[in-house]
């Protein structure tokens, strides 16, 4: 129920525009690290200096248009621009959606050229967020022909896919992000149940950890923390081999707990008005999330967002049903 809830809200549009417009004075400076990139770069710096590393997510969402596309394309180039001018410890990860796979392949395909290749001059990677199911080969079709001429690209794996497993032996040469999944799949393409999505994530972990690249593990979950730390000291496998990923303004103790022990973390840094789709999202991932950041992060003014927009998507459906 929670899980249907969030991803309905993140597919407003209204709800989405007011959130833009009015997100910092809801605090959405909790969620994202910056609306511009010189904040967001202030805030790397930041989380650098307590061994932290960052993956950076210029938002975006409902990107239908030409001109949308080119304009977020653009600001993920000054992004990459930045990171290389401060020497900081970044990459990239973006969403093919947002530089035009809605809209045309082939213009899609030509956007990500031309960050690939601006990045690969910088050696910074990018990472190919997936999305939904509709968008996931395609998707993967972006990595394999931009792999012909760039290395410094990966991928996510959604252990809620019965695919997932073929897939993370095909790729298993690319660095990987593994993580859940954060949309509302169909019954023929995407597990339903949490436990058997739990089981094929950790799954999935071993797997990479054992035969990848490189593997990051997105997860704000104690227990898949404890459980992996064990499995690599078990099985000889290396720090340099993986890392662990968290979002930006969430279990910001165990994020500094891990770094401090001595392994790879990686914060997702999203910044941007755009904030709202993303958030709701995660809270679909992993609804545990919203007692995170209401106990560590959130104002009463930016929870009043949230019970706006559950009791906007409530009478919503209601009056579908009429």
């Amino acid at each position: 129920m929670l899980k249907d809830l969030f991803i309905g809200l993140s597919k407003n549009q209204l709800l989405n525009t007011a959130a833009k417009k009015y997100g910092l004075k809801l605090g959405a400076q909790h969620v994202v690290a910056g609306t511009n990139v010189k904040e967001t770069i202030k805030s790397i710096k930041e989380l650098n200096a307590q061994g932290i590393s960052c993956t950076v997510d210029n938002l975006g969402e409902f990107v239908y248009k030409k001109e949308e596309a080119t304009e977020a394309k653009e600001q993920i180039l000054e992004v990459i621009e930045a990171i290389h001018t401060h020497e900081v410890d970044a990459h990239i990860s973006l969403k093919p959606s947002q530089l035009g796979l809605d809209i045309e392949y082939e213009f899609c395909l030509a956007n990500l050229k031309e960050i690939v290749e601006k990045a690969s001059i910088y050696n910074i990677f990018i990472n190919f967020d997936m999305e939904d199911y509709d968008r996931l080969q395609p998707s993967f079709d972006l990595l394999e022909t931009l792999s012909k001429d760039f290395s410094n690209i990966g991928t996510v794996i959604q252990s809620y896919f019965f695919r997932a497993e073929d897939d993370i032996q095909k790729y298993k040469n690319y660095r990987l992000r593994i993580v859940k999944g954060a949309y509302k799949e169909p019954e023929e393409y995407a597990y339903q149940n949490k436990k058997d999505i739990d089981e094929n994530y950790i799954k999935l972990i071993e797997w990479h950890l054992l035969n990848g690249k490189f593997t990051s593990i997105a997860t704000h979950d104690h227990i898949v923390i404890n459980h992996v730390k064990e499995f690599v000291k078990a099985n000889n496998i290396p720090n340099d081999k993986f890392e662990f990923q968290m979002l930006y303004g969430f279990r910001t103790d165990l994020q500094l707990t891990l770094a401090k022990e001595g392994y790879n973390f990686c914060v997702y840094v999203p910044f941007g008005k755009d904030w709202y789709g993303y958030f709701m999202r995660r809270l679909a991932e992993r609804p545990q999330n919203l007692n995170l950041v209401v106990k560590q992060v959130f104002t009463k003014k930016t929870n009043s967002i949230i019970v706006l927009s559950a009791g906007a998507f409530l009478l919503g459906r209601a009056s579908k049903r009429k």
